[in-house]
């Protein structure tokens, strides 16, 4: 099972997270930015911990934790992945939720 553990260490727009993913031993560490345009555009009302963790859930259905960018902005997402805007719905949806530090 993987864990995402999303922190969120600035407050500003954009909002700014560490989020380390955990599997079967090994982790890996992203840097995250949302602006807060995006999280209102995209979100569905959710906060910015479950945009989050819907968002590299989705990655994580696509590409290994290791091919996740150590840094991007959120908004690059559908320019690797068009489908992202139209998919992230679904990953809100669902109730599970990334771990709170």
């Amino acid at each position: 099972m993987t864990a995402i553990v999303a922190r969120m260490i600035e407050d500003g727009d954009p909002l700014v997270f560490d989020v380390t993913v955990r599997d079967q031993g090994s982790e890996t560490q992203h840097r995250v930015t949302l602006s807060r345009k995006d999280l209102q555009r995209l979100g569905g009302g959710a906060d910015a911990q479950r945009f989050i963790d819907a968002a590299f859930r989705f990655l994580l259905d696509r590409e290994a934790k290791e091919s996740i960018l150590a840094r991007f902005d959120v908004s690059v997402v559908a320019g690797y992945f068009p489908e992202f805007e139209q998919k992230l719905p679904d990953y809100l949806a669902l109730k599970r939720h990334c771990d709170r530090k």
